[in-house]
């Protein structure tokens, strides 16, 4: 069975290579891959509560978050991306800016530039502008940014999830929120992560 095309507004498309390295042979729809994905993250997030340390501002962390995400789904999961998308940067630029991301957030804690959930919010945003992986990028990034928040004390972020409207309205809120802070706006991206 081949995988439905069927991609919801924001979303970034695959390329015939990336979903030749799906794993299920079971899934042929969106949905399909969705709830499998879903079920590989719930796996993350126990093994996340299992680990007694971790350097979660290093490259290392970056793509094993990634892989421990979706390895149950993609064969490149935990990988680089390194197709062209219609969002974030040339594929051979990424390893770079993402080092040199985790670097600022690094020092913006150390000299308390912003408050943590700033911090957090501009990680995130910035994150998913570099578009690491090919797939998931969105996902990874508030699960980063959670994980950023939980380090420092602070309760993650409710993604919207507290909000009156159904999951569409919410997931056009989110990129009606990142498209604001890619034009430097960012004040519509700290009220919806705590919406």
């Amino acid at each position: 069975m081949g995988l439905n095309f069927d991609y919801p507004p924001g979303a970034t498309p695959l390329d015939p290579d990336e979903v030749a390295g799906l794993i299920p042979g079971h899934i042929a729809t969106m949905e399909q891959l969705n709830d499998w994905e879903a079920q590989n993250i719930v796996q993350a997030e126990l093994w996340l509560r299992r680990q007694r340390q971790r350097e979660l501002l290093s490259l290392d962390f970056v793509r094993l978050l990634h892989k421990r995400m979706f390895s149950e789904t993609w064969k490149w999961a935990g990988k680089f991306r390194n197709t062209e998308k219609s969002i974030g940067i040339d594929p051979a630029h990424i390893s770079a800016r993402t080092h040199d991301l985790l670097q600022d957030i690094k020092a913006q804690h150390q000299y308390k530039s912003y408050a943590i959930d700033e911090i957090a919010a501009r990680f995130h945003h910035r994150l998913v502008s570099i578009h690491p992986f090919a797939n998931g990028n969105g996902r990874h990034a508030r699960l980063m940014a959670d994980l950023l928040l939980e380090e420092h004390g602070t309760p993650r972020f409710s993604w919207g999830q507290n909000s009156s409207v159904d999951a569409e309205a919410v997931r056009q809120q989110y990129i009606a929120a990142l498209r604001a802070a890619d034009g430097k706006d960012y004040q519509p991206l700290f009220n919806f992560v705590r919406t």
